[in-house]
């Protein structure tokens, strides 16, 4: 009863996910109320037996540490990037790198190849928050906004796929030596015609130019040194993480204590002291969210949600199982699912774990809540609700499709 009941506050907060323009209830309170609730639950149906309380305890310690990993990397690089938007420099940066006019459908493969590009060599968080600040230097109307959004989700979880820096998940997988770089390599083909298929289809019916924000700001030393420091830390996230397995937590912290030094060369006591409010512009709705999504993960995880539904993954042919998994990383987040799944020791051919790899990466898009890059383009841009997403899946499903069909293709190809 108790696993039912549990699964049952799972489907709740996923409708008041769903539901939340109707019942007018932020989807970050309800996530974060329910997902107390569930633990609330298993301490309370564990009472006065010791070896079930510890056992709980430590699964909670394990979860809080997750979150609060993720809560501290966001804060860094969430306050970075309110910086840099509120100076105008990205905006800048996109008037650079980008056309002033252009088409809409130009615009959606060039930002799609960007976001793609930039998650494959940095962390999906600081893809995604660049990336909609690159949307945002544009004027788009509702419905392109919502696209482009999705487009970046997708782009962003296809990105990491192919690189070990890019996603936890192929690291994961690496790590248990079932790919190796250069096989992992051959997921960039695959990984950038969905992304390319994915912009065209939404391009569909788009007419007309769009042109940039024009930023004309004169900026001083101070931003320059920050903007400086924001991009060798995600350099240095990358190295580090590489060379001497330092989390990436750690080197953007760094970075942020960098820029508030930085801040101590600003010629008035009143520009240091903005420069440290900027860690106030962090929309904690986006972590109150976060929050309450990996507490509900983790409650399913303890138990055993995630090893049932690795059991029923070996029970089918690897290339369908590999899909589904994917699809399923859509509700379940795919980190604690890989896990579930490397534990099961599936006997995979190299092409069926190339095709793990790109599932359990991509298929997170389908859904606004699947993924870290889905649950910041919900929470930061206003437009985009669990809904509006939802119009889109067909399309991602589509996508998704191809890119693990093209996989499995040049993947037996190759191997």
């Amino acid at each position: 009863m108790l696993e039912y009941f549990l699964i049952g506050i799972s489907i709740l907060a996923l409708l008041c996910i769903v539901f939340e323009e109707v019942i007018h209830l932020n989807k970050a309170k309800s996530t974060l109320f329910l997902g107390c609730i569930a633990w609330l639950t298993l301490y309370i149906h564990a009472a006065g037996d010791t070896k079930a309380q510890q056992a709980i305890n430590h699964s909670l310690d394990e979860n809080l540490l997750e979150i609060a990993t993720l809560w501290l990397f966001l804060m860094a690089t969430m306050t970075f990037v309110a910086y840099l938007n509120a100076k105008g420099m990205i905006q800048a940066a996109v008037q650079k790198i980008f056309p002033t006019h252009l088409s809409i459908r130009r615009l959606m493969i060039l930002v799609a190849l960007f976001a793609m590009l930039l998650s494959a060599i940095c962390d999906n968080v600081t893809a995604t928050l660049v990336s909609l600040g690159l949307i945002q230097a544009y004027d788009l109307d509702r419905k392109t906004r919502i696209q482009m959004a999705a487009l970046v989700v997708f782009a962003v979880n296809s990105g990491g796929v192919a690189l070990i820096t890019g996603d936890v998940t192929t690291l994961m997988i690496f790590l248990k030596g079932h790919v190796t770089m250069p096989q992992l390599i051959t997921l960039v083909a695959p990984a950038a015609a969905a992304v390319v298929f994915l912009a065209l289809v939404f391009s569909i019916g788009q007419k007309g130019q769009v042109k940039s924000e024009v930023v004309e700001r004169q900026f001083d030393t101070v931003d320059i040194l920050i903007a400086a420091a924001f991009f060798a830390t995600i350099i240095s996230t990358m190295l580090f993480n590489i060379l001497f397995a330092v989390p990436p937590v750690l080197t953007f912290l760094t970075g942020l204590s960098v820029m508030f030094l930085i801040g101590r060369t600003a010629k008035t006591d009143a520009q240091q002291t903005k420069i440290l409010e900027y860690i106030r512009q962090v929309e904690f709705d986006t972590l109150l969210f976060f929050l309450g999504i990996l507490l509900l993960v983790g409650m399913l995880k303890e138990i055993g949600v995630l090893d049932q539904l690795a059991h029923l993954y070996a029970q089918y042919d690897p290339k369908i199982s590999n899909y589904v998994a994917g699809s399923a990383s859509a509700l379940l987040d795919n980190v604690p699912l890989t896990a579930a799944l490397l534990k099961a020791q599936p006997a995979l051919s190299t092409s069926e774990w190339l095709g793990l790899t790109y599932a359990v990466g991509v298929g997170g898009s389908l859904l606004a809540i699947g993924s870290a890059a889905g649950i910041i383009v919900m929470s930061k841009l206003k437009e985009v609700t669990f809904a509006g997403y939802l119009r889109h899946t067909p399309a991602l499903a589509a996508a998704y499709t191809l890119g693990y069909g093209l996989t499995l293709l040049i993947a037996q190809a190759t191997y």
